[in-house]
């Protein structure tokens, strides 16, 4: 929730800000080569990106799908458990065509999955959620 006295000084400044989409979001992993496979074989995304830090301690690596300009998944390895707690992501959604087929693939590819089986919201959208190398809640969404 947005403080108030920022959202009033914000509102009086009468602009907005001029970001147009999601860029990026950002997951800690505690083994970079783990994690890619896991996000490559898993869920079928691809190396975008691989770089080392300017510290020379974090390793990032940037994937995401084939399809045009799309939000990515970033991995990051080397950043302190010492970090506070708050803010921390539930789930990624990512979206699917056919959440059956998604469901059976990450069974064979032998998926921790967080639910038994797909949830059916009352508007139709359909969902389930497995979970990442690190325990990060990764969601197949369908609309």
């Amino acid at each position: 929730m947005i403080n108030t006295a920022l959202s009033r000084k914000i509102q009086n400044r009468g602009k907005t800000m001029t970001a147009k989409r999601i860029d990026h979001t950002g997951i800690m992993v505690k083994d970079i080569e783990t994690s890619i496979a896991f996000y490559q074989d898993v869920l079928g995304m691809t190396l975008k990106d691989r770089i080392t830090h300017t510290n020379g301690i974090i390793e990032l690596a940037f994937l995401g799908f084939q399809e045009g300009p799309e939000t990515e998944i970033e991995l990051i390895q080397g950043y302190s458990s010492e970090l506070p707690a708050e803010g921390k992501v539930h789930h990624v959604a990512l979206l699917t065509e056919d959440i059956a087929a998604e469901f059976t693939h990450a069974k064979r590819q032998g998926a921790v999955f967080i639910d038994e089986e797909i949830t059916t919201l009352p508007n139709g959208y359909r969902y389930f959620y497995i979970e990442g190398p690190d325990g990060e809640w990764i969601e197949f969404f369908q609309r």
